[in-house]
């Protein structure tokens, strides 16, 4: 049955750009278009002009607006989408990225990474917040099935969008197989490349302030140790200037390394030359860079909070984001400890290797089933 069924994946937000815009959701769809062909279903992809095209198994349409700013790319998903789904033929509609279009007949599945700009309003741009608040709630309420990348993200679609968790699925990220240890000498020639510092504790992800950085910062500065580094990898997001404000009141100038965004081919380079890998956000959907440092070994410290508890499993030293007594406590004992570190890298690879792409693709496809069919196998917590 699955072979005879026609879905459209949105993938109006994958860009090659080294940006914010080219994290988180980003991956998602990539991911998604890379392995939804070994699942068994028909295939469309709705791309940009200028998008990188996905590889076989995929019908490809292309919009002819230049969708690559925000604002044309949401006028073209309300009034011109709805129209080319039509006449692709398509049974349903996957939009990746919790917004639909409004007036299609199509039936849709709809993909809530996360509800910050619900929870944290004061932390978005108002025009991103009131864009994101009215349509994601429309959204989610017309579609045929809710995907949520966690028990936690289904919970806040249930309370904080009106959904009735019957029509909610949980289905888990998976981690590419290129998150891995590496052997020694690889990760020590780029080391050097990069003029990196033997020892250090690594953050990846969007400069913005609900991951929290500022008192990552704060807690670093409370370590004595004179030989570590902290490094802040990612690109400039939205209110970041709060963090090179405190790192230069601080006198932290020489101690934290911002080598702005990481293409993705590089991370795993990055996650195995790092002591630590710590990623203290006040709220995720899911958390990816958690699993893909416990993918390449590393020992992880993350939030007690939302859903980075599901994504770290047991293999990560939890601590209350909110208290920079506690970062700095769980930074010191992961640099210190040996034995910590070596129980939370083995626990890690565990918990990681229960998370891949070809099962994240088996799972939505079981979704699209149950959107178009009523069948499929019921993915919850």
């Amino acid at each position: 049955m699955s072979e005879s069924l026609h879905v459209c994946l949105n993938a109006l937000l994958l860009s090659g750009a080294e940006s914010y815009r080219s994290a988180g959701v980003h991956h998602y769809v990539a991911h998604l278009l890379r392995y939804l062909p070994g699942a068994g279903c028909r295939l469309t992809a709705l791309l940009g002009p200028d998008s990188p095209a996905p590889g076989d198994g995929y019908t490809v349409r292309r919009a002819r607006w230049p969708t690559a700013r925000p604002a044309v790319r949401v006028a073209w998903e309300q009034i011109a989408l709805p129209g080319a789904v039509r006449r692709t033929g398509v049974d349903l509609l996957h939009a990746p990225a919790f917004v639909a279009p409004l007036l299609t007949s199509i039936p849709t599945v709809v993909t809530i990474h996360d509800l910050s700009f619900l929870r944290f309003p004061h932390l978005f741009r108002p025009a991103n917040r009131l864009y994101l608040s009215a349509l994601t709630k429309a959204s989610a309420r017309r579609a045929r099935r809710v995907i949520a990348v966690s028990s936690h993200a289904a919970e806040e679609a249930v309370r904080l969008l009106g959904v009735s968790r019957e029509r909610v699925d949980v289905v888990y990220h998976g981690v590419d197989s290129d998150f891995r240890p590496l052997p020694p000498e690889t990760v020590a020639a780029f080391r050097a490349q990069r003029q990196l510092p033997e020892r250090f504790v690594l953050f990846v992800g969007t400069l913005e302030p609900r991951k929290n950085v500022v008192r990552l910062v704060e807690a670093f500065q409370r370590l004595s140790d004179d030989g570590l580094r902290l490094v802040l990898a990612g690109g400039r997001g939205w209110y970041d200037d709060a963090i090179f404000e405190r790192v230069a009141a601080l006198g932290m100038q020489e101690r934290v390394i911002f080598p702005g965004y990481v293409p993705v081919e590089e991370l795993p380079l990055w996650y195995n030359a790092a002591t630590v890998f710590a990623y203290p956000s006040l709220y995720e959907g899911f958390g990816m860079p958690v699993t893909e440092a416990a993918a390449c070994g590393t020992p992880v410290l993350t939030s007690n909070t939302s859903s980075l508890p599901e994504a770290a499993g047991d293999g990560a030293v939890l601590v209350d984001p909110t208290d920079v007594d506690a970062l700095a406590d769980g930074l010191h004992r992961l640099s210190t400890d040996a034995s910590l570190r070596e129980d939370m890298r083995r626990r890690g690879l565990a918990h990681a290797r229960t998370l891949t792409w070809e099962q994240t693709a088996a799972r939505t496809l079981s979704v699209y089933q149950r959107a178009v069919f009523g069948n499929g196998q019921d993915y919850g917590p």
